[in-house]
């Protein structure tokens, strides 16, 4: 019996001298917010709601089971009339936002925040490529970081595949393993960075009707390669420019090939028949994501590919009188009498 005893308690002391396992909490204190005001914790990444909170007297307390971390998501109101990005991590997390905005909130309990934090205060006055030069030192400097991670994601197209390469071999491999390692792995693996006077890129993709459809169809064509979507506001205004130089060099066998870097169908359908695209439109659906624009290297939109009849990519980014003069310029003689 004694000895039973004694084995109990050896086993307690164990347990008792153990670290206790690490869970998230987020508690808060806010100024202005009416009771009964609904916070929301909602994922960066997929948008789904993960927690909500109430506030009480200007306080509110989050104690949430996170899928992974450290895990980036969005703090708002219903409204989004105040939010702020928070990196969750599987600590005891601190707000004070009782004399600020929930942008300028002092959040203690995270690494990830931060170093987030610190970073975005060295760049917040600067813009362009100062402002990336700086993130890019952050990412050269702390490979280990999930924030390096995700800035790389969002830039590695702008960057380049080379430097997207280099940074991305020295990342820990938790980091290449998350979901911004693997999606910056993808636009490595995709990408082709076809240039002016090189043979254009090939690619499969589904049409509105779910019909499978390749730019390799239109070869033996002028075909202008179109990077848009239906929430791209340059995009939409300058699409009934496009239509115009359709209708007039068609005859001649100018053809256009769109790809969407949407996410939702019905807005790009929409768009497609609102703005009268009358020719070929290709979609993954998968925003940014989309893989045609990270095998031609797309950081941003409008652009676009003139691709010649022989297959060689002989403009990028031409519109309106620029394009109309270059499609011009490039139809024979013996041709040119066809053209409205």
């Amino acid at each position: 019996m004694k000895k039973t005893v004694f084995v109990l308690i050896i086993l307690l002391s164990i347990s008792c001298n153990e670290n206790p396992k690490r869970e998230f909490s987020l508690i808060g204190n806010t100024n202005g917010l009416e009771n009964g005001t609904i916070l929301y914790l909602t994922s960066s990444l997929t948008n789904e709601l993960i927690d909500s909170a109430l506030v009480e007297n200007n306080h509110f307390k989050f104690l949430t089971k996170l899928s992974h971390v450290p895990l980036l998501t969005i703090l708002s109101t219903k409204d989004n009339s105040r939010y702020r990005y928070l990196w969750l991590e599987n600590n005891p997390m601190t707000f004070e936002g009782n004399k600020m905005d929930f942008r300028h909130a002092i959040v203690k309990g995270s690494e990830s925040e931060n170093l987030s934090q610190t970073l975005s205060k060295q760049v917040d006055t600067l813009h362009g490529n100062e402002r990336q030069k700086l993130e890019l030192e952050f990412v050269k400097n702390n490979p280990g970081s999930i924030v390096s991670a995700k800035i790389l994601s969002v830039y590695s197209t702008s960057w380049g595949k080379a430097k997207a390469t280099e940074l991305l071999d020295k990342f820990s491999m938790e980091n290449k393993n998350s979901v911004y390692g693997k999606k910056i792995a993808n636009y490595i693996r995709l990408n082709k960075d076809p240039k002016i006077g090189e043979q254009f890129a090939d690619f499969e993709m589904s049409d509105p009707n779910g019909k499978s459809k390749k730019l390799s169809d239109l070869k033996g064509k002028t075909i202008l390669l179109e990077f848009w979507s239906s929430s791209c506001g340059p995009c939409r205004q300058e699409n009934p420019n496009l239509v115009k130089t359709y209708r007039k060099f068609k005859p001649i066998g100018f053809e256009v090939f769109s790809v969407s870097l949407d996410q939702e169908k019905n807005s790009w359908v929409q768009a497609i028949e609102k703005d009268s695209l009358i020719w070929e439109h290709v979609s993954d659906l998968k925003g940014n994501d989309n893989e045609a624009s990270l095998i031609y290297g797309i950081n941003g939109i409008p652009d676009n590919f003139l691709i010649d009849r022989n297959g060689i990519i002989i403009g990028r980014n031409l519109r309106g009188e620029e394009l109309n003069e270059k499609l011009a310029e490039i139809t024979p003689v013996a041709e040119r009498r066809h053209i409205p």
